[in-house]
């Protein structure tokens, strides 16, 4: 493979474009994948071997209520005040709301930002000289902001 790439350079051409193909048992059956599907399957596959559990949905899949709560890792009742609130789009269905897969990840990535916003703005004020206290000031935010959200104690506000 390499004499080759290295005679097309010389003979003056552009190297040619990557081309992906996935392979059955038997010799020559194979089909040609689109760059894209071969990301994906590569992402999968790394998440597989690090014993991680893989879902593959399209994000136009609605999700019910519950469904939104798990991938949170919140409660139904926190999903619903976020929902009528404003903060994720939904849809009714009759007198259920449906949530896009698509929203409730974007809802999901902001959230984790403004975290991360938020533990940097900590970061600069954490006493080096009592980090015992500045601990517990941390957990007594982390309860209290659960508790305007209406999450259960454990509950978890990283997700």
């Amino acid at each position: 493979m390499l004499d080759f790439l290295t005679a097309h350079e010389a003979a003056g051409r552009a190297l040619p474009e990557p081309r992906y193909f996935l392979a059955g048992a038997r010799p020559g059956d194979q089909v040609e994948l689109p760059e894209e599907v071969y990301l994906a399957l590569r992402k999968i596959v790394d998440a597989m071997q690090s014993g991680l559990a893989v879902s593959v949905v399209p994000q136009t899949t609605r999700l019910t209520t519950q469904q939104a709560a798990d991938l949170l890792n919140v409660s139904r009742p926190t999903i619903v005040k976020l929902l009528d609130e404003g903060e994720i789009p939904f849809e009714k269905a009759g007198t259920h709301r449906r949530v896009l897969l698509a929203d409730l990840l974007e809802y999901r990535e902001r959230r984790r930002e403004r975290q991360y916003d938020m533990l940097a703005a900590t970061r600069d004020s954490v006493d080096e000289d009592n980090i015992e206290q500045t601990l517990e000031d941390l957990k007594a935010a982390r309860k209290a902001v659960a508790a305007r959200r209406g999450e259960p104690p454990g509950s978890d506000f990283a997700a």
